[in-house]
């Protein structure tokens, strides 16, 4: 039998055309499982979108389950010179701070050396006043340099700091320069002595003036201030004490006649954007949920998470969370702060009435939120019923994976049909080479039969 190269040329059908038919027909019986899986995929982008709008409601939650957070103060500062940082026991108030002096390090130094000066001996150093006294001792190998006997110092961390300034005398430019590592008279450097050709010594006699052959450049100054009138010393310019629960930081002394004026009032402004956006979250929740079960009568458009069970669960959790309250306190109830749950299931602020409540009574708000335990208060109890949905293995995460699962099975009986459909095709394709071969031989007898019946009418003189 003759063997055909391409179909159709034998029989002079469309064979190919035929096939391709077929095959597209064949190939439609993919299109349910694909739409499955792009419905599941659908679903586990709709699951995504609702774990990032649970997750702000969350994180909104929990800032209101801190008994601490209602009791945050805030500073403000008139002036200039100073900044204030009040913690959450700063009692309310207003100060008012004159800066006399800032805290400063002393720094002292030698005269000048030459390059090639040299230094040798045991170099003792006190550094600091009173328990904080430190004792230094350093034995310098004889030969060292100014370098070295910098480093040396440097090496033993002792609350000074050494360096070499250039003077630019042309003889002896090089000076020995010690600066205490803190302001204030505790920490500075009460005496050196370095023996030696070129030694040096510091101290201070009896009335407090610095002696030896070093130089104060620089006397140690404890910051003074006055806080509504009580003088006030301080070893840093980072004063703490001065105002209950409060850090004062001087960066510059009060100009005369002017006075800066700090001022500690309770950060109820703070609590109240807390619970405003605690309300504008679970509305964004609420929103998202919405848009996801939405179903449009007119075009048949359906939100991806219509009448899923997952969503449904994860509703009734946080309505009945919401609507059971707590279980003691001034305030039980959303309502009794201020916070009513409308018709469309969304959570309306009467702003005026919570400002009331901040301002008042914010011990008891905070016992609404975040209660006596973790779990106590309302902020705690949507806490754990969203940790029940949002955490690893949880409800959200559970639904993804079950989707997952069957996206991995339908993408398996995906591989399997297209393989049944390619043994189908080339099955057809066979069947179709023997068909045109076929029809080609029959084509050949049928056209060698005409010509033999030509042949014959030619010999006995007959004519069609």
């Amino acid at each position: 039998m003759s063997t055909i190269t391409s179909l159709g040329i034998g029989s002079g059908l469309d064979l190919n055309g035929l096939l391709d038919q077929l095959n597209a027909a064949e190939r439609k019986k993919l299109e349910p499982i694909k739409l499955q899986q792009q419905s599941h995929q659908a679903k586990i982008s709709a699951y995504g979108t609702l774990q990032g709008a649970l997750s702000s409601f969350q994180t909104a939650a929990a800032k209101l389950n801190d008994p601490g957070f209602f009791q945050s103060v805030s500073s403000t500062v008139t002036g200039s010179g100073v900044k204030a940082a009040a913690s959450a026991d700063a009692p309310p108030g207003r100060y008012d701070v004159n800066v006399e002096a800032l805290a400063r390090s002393q720094s002292i130094a030698t005269g000048g050396f030459a390059g090639d000066a040299t230094f040798g001996g045991e170099l003792t150093m006190t550094v600091g006043m009173g328990d904080e006294a430190r004792e230094l001792t350093i034995d310098l190998d004889e030969g060292s340099s100014l370098a070295d006997l910098r480093d040396a110092i440097n090496a033993e961390k002792g609350g000074v700091t050494a360096s070499i300034v250039n003077d630019g005398n042309p003889d002896s430019p090089y000076r020995l320069v010690l600066t205490a590592n803190e302001t204030g008279t505790n920490a500075a450097v009460q005496s050196v002595s370095l023996g030696g050709e070129n030694g040096f010594s510091f101290g201070f006699d009896a009335e407090g003036n610095a002696t030896g052959s070093m130089t104060q450049t620089v006397a140690a100054q404890n910051a003074r201030l006055e806080v509504n009138g009580i003088a006030i010393t301080s070893q840093s310019n980072q004063v703490k004490g001065a105002i209950q629960g409060v850090t004062l930081d001087l960066s510059e002394t009060t100009a005369d006649g002017s006075t800066t004026t700090v001022t500690v009032e309770r950060n109820t402004l703070a609590i109240r954007e807390a619970v405003s956006d605690f309300v504008k979250a679970y509305n964004e929740v609420r929103a998202t949920i919405n848009g996801l079960t939405s179903f449009n009568a007119e075009t048949g458009d359906a939100g991806e998470l219509l009448g899923d069970s997952t969503l449904r669960t994860i509703e009734n959790r946080m309505r009945s969370t919401l609507s059971g309250g707590v279980a003691e306190g001034e305030f039980r109830m959303l309502s009794d702060i201020g916070i009513t749950l409308q018709r469309d299931g969304k959570l309306k602020l009467d702003e005026e009435k919570l400002s009331g409540i901040v301002a008042s009574e914010p011990e008891a708000l905070a016992a609404f939120f975040a209660g006596e335990s973790e779990a106590g208060g309302m902020a705690g109890k949507l806490n754990e019923a969203l940790d029940q949905v949002l955490r690893d293995e949880g409800l959200l995460d559970n639904a993804k994976r079950g989707l997952e699962t069957r996206i991995s099975n339908l993408d398996d009986r995906h591989e399997r049909m297209e393989r049944s459909i390619e043994q189908t095709i080339q099955r057809y394709r066979i069947q179709f080479g023997q068909l045109d071969v076929m029809i080609a031989s029959m084509n050949q007898t049928s056209d060698y039969l005409f010509q033999q019946f030509e042949m014959m009418n030619a010999q006995l003189g007959r004519s069609r």
